[in-house]
């Protein structure tokens, strides 16, 4: 089993948390090897405030939900009953986190967050939005450090898919140019946000022991805490990078059953036709196989959907974010008069214009994947310094 960074932080790193007061960016994935929380890890420490990103503090919330500051009732010592409460600042809320009264009393911040390893997933534009802030209160004579305690890309550190973003389509889901599928675990993240972005404040990585590049998140030996509502499994991570783009479209990717993203499809959708067309394409480590479903929740919700289900058989070799083109080509293709990008929401996923643009005027979908080589010859060298595995 490897050792997660924020077991390498409180095992051979406190030096970097003593005498200090700790805010600490978190929620369910925040557990260690035996599922403690990380919460409860910080008890004999200085923790004076909790940060939750999208989804809230427990996972509980839908996508998009925005959530509330609240409270969170904590035992100060293991070995009493005494109690503090500690304000939950969220970071996907209602109300806009007021950064001078937050941080006022905190000389170290910790991040500690599983992410899934797609540039879509709200928790890497979090942690960009927190370092930015960290920052800006340099302007104000503040230094706040930044610990990052590192976890696994569930979906390895060695394929890297996809568009680059461009700069005028960062938001929450795009919060930075690099590829869809990027190959860096979140600890590498942050050293290329910090370096360059040229931030001023200190940045720490509590890294991981015994984790390759190689490795697929069931072969760590670590337990899997859903990431998030519809991220139910490592299929479900595994596909994700491409089925997420059906999110900008009119077509239900799978929210509202029991598989998401794995389940493609609408009530106008010709399913037999669509799986020859997938078939004849003959994608390396996938099968799939025509289904009917029900959302009970998102698009369609309650109405009979005929589409598709993705299985994976062979994981190594599957490119979600090729298969979910040729899905996409194919629907413009059989079904014109009732297939509609949800534009706005499709361009930020996909980073730019180009892909919807190039669907749309029947460009050829090896053109499509070609059109991506040299920005991704150009990340993987620019990632090489921030590797730590």
């Amino acid at each position: 089993m490897i050792k997660l960074g924020i077991t390498h932080l409180l095992t051979e790193k406190q030096g970097w948390l003593n005498n200090k007061s700790i805010g600490l960016i978190t929620n369910h994935t925040g557990v260690d090897e035996n599922l403690t929380h990380t919460i409860e890890l910080l008890r004999t420490f200085n923790l004076v405030a909790l940060f939750s990103p999208e989804h809230g503090l427990w996972g509980a919330a839908q996508d998009g939900i925005q959530i509330a500051n609240t409270k969170y009732l904590q035992n100060q010592k293991k070995t009493d009953t005494e109690t503090q409460t500690l304000q939950v600042y969220s970071l996907y809320g209602t109300d806009t986190v007021q950064w001078n009264e937050a941080l006022q009393n905190i000389d170290v911040v910790i991040y500690d967050i599983q992410d899934v390893g797609a540039r879509y997933y709200t928790y890497l534009g979090t942690l960009l939005e927190v370092m930015k802030t960290l920052e800006s209160t340099i302007n104000i004579g503040k230094y706040v450090e930044c610990i990052v305690a590192d976890r696994p890309n569930p979906i390895g550190g060695s394929h890297i898919e996809g568009p680059m973003l461009e700069a005028t389509y960062t938001s929450l889901v795009g919060p930075y140019p690099i590829p869809v599928r990027y190959g860096l675990t979140i600890g590498e993240v942050a050293l290329m946000f910090h370096t360059e972005q040229k931030f001023r404040f200190p940045l720490k990585i509590a890294q991981m022991e015994n984790w390759c590049r190689e490795m697929w998140y069931d072969e760590t030996g670590l337990p899997w805490v859903t990431p998030s509502p519809n991220m139910p499994t490592l299929d479900t991570a595994t596909l994700y990078p491409g089925t997420c783009l059906f999110e900008g479209t009119n077509v239900s990717e799978g929210r509202g059953t029991t598989k998401p993203f794995e389940y493609i499809g609408a009530p106008w959708i010709d399913k037999e036709t669509w799986i020859t067309g997938l078939n004849a394409c003959k994608f390396p480590g996938v099968l799939f196989r025509p289904i009917v479903f029900t959302p009970q929740f998102s698009k369609y919700s309650g109405e009979t959907c005929h589409g598709v289900a993705i299985h994976i058989t062979e994981r190594k070799q599957v490119k979600p974010i090729e298969i979910a083109v040729w899905m996409l080509q194919l629907l413009l293709d059989e079904h014109a008069n009732d297939f509609e990008f949800r534009e706005s929401h499709f361009d930020r996923l996909a980073g730019s214009s180009e892909l919807r643009e190039a669907l749309l005027t029947k460009i050829s979908y090896e053109k499509i994947i070609e059109s991506w080589s040299s920005n991704l010859a150009q990340f993987q060298e620019r990632q090489q310094p921030y590797l730590l595995y």
